[in-house]
């Protein structure tokens, strides 16, 4: 590993996205933290402009050096029955859950070939493995965009360049609190609904962003070398290890 190596991370100013600049920051990354917004050490970028996405790649080499490690957290949540989706939730989920990571990895990859060597992890969701009750849209998106980060690691691994996925399921972050906010809301994640045909927690706990970025952290590291196309589910259990 180049030292120090460029990690841009997306999604930087979510609850997830933050754990994973934090993480790796921690173990030597200069880590490149993007958002929609721009705040504190966040750089402004929407993933779904490929214009925007190429500038921004071009000023980060320039300016900081190669990028050696590509985390994709960028998310947006869909929590409707298929019959209640409209066509432009169903759009724009997909153009940040699924497009965003295309564009982000392709961007990065076409970069990393050259020099033979990069990590690429795309942050998908256990409710992509899996059908969930009012998840048709969002989970649909995580899961293609889950098997297009595999398909990307099988034709990038003759140049070394390792892509991976990590799962999670319900973890505690802004997008999640008005669900664990309802009356009763932790307690029926964690047991389960029936009604939902929704498995409960078997751990009996609700992960933590920082769960999710340990993940990622042994994912990019040299520890997993040999690791690729893998597809690492991070629910306490809840997906019952489909």
């Amino acid at each position: 590993m180049m030292n120090p190596s460029i990690a841009l991370v997306t999604g930087a100013a979510g609850g997830i996205g933050r754990a994973v600049t934090q993480s790796l920051s921690s173990t030597g990354y200069t880590v490149i933290g993007t958002d929609l917004s721009a705040e504190d050490d966040v750089r402004a970028l929407d993933v779904t402009d490929p214009a925007a996405v190429e500038s921004l790649l071009a000023d980060i080499e320039s300016e900081e050096g190669p990028i050696e490690v590509l985390v994709s957290c960028a998310g947006v949540l869909c929590h409707q029955p298929a019959l209640e989706t409209s066509h432009s939730a169903w759009s724009s989920t997909f153009a940040v859950n699924t497009t965003g990571v295309f564009t982000m990895a392709t961007a990065v990859a076409r970069r990393m070939v050259p020099r033979a060597r990069g990590s690429i992890v795309t942050v998908a969701s256990n409710a992509g493995r899996l059908p969930r009750h009012g998840m048709a849209a969002y989970g649909a998106s995580k899961a293609a965009a889950a098997l297009f980060t595999q398909s990307l690691g099988l034709e990038l691994a003759e140049h070394g360049i390792r892509c991976n996925v990590v799962s999670p399921g319900t973890t505690r972050t802004a997008m999640t609190d008005q669900m664990l906010g309802r009356p009763g809301g932790e307690a029926a994640l964690l047991g389960g609904d029936p009604a939902a045909f929704k498995v409960g927690i078997p751990l009996g706990r609700i992960a933590e962003p920082s769960d999710i970025a340990a993940a990622v952290a042994y994912l990019v590291s040299d520890a997993a070398r040999h690791v690729t196309m893998q597809d690492l589910v991070v629910d306490g259990g809840a997906s019952l290890s489909r």
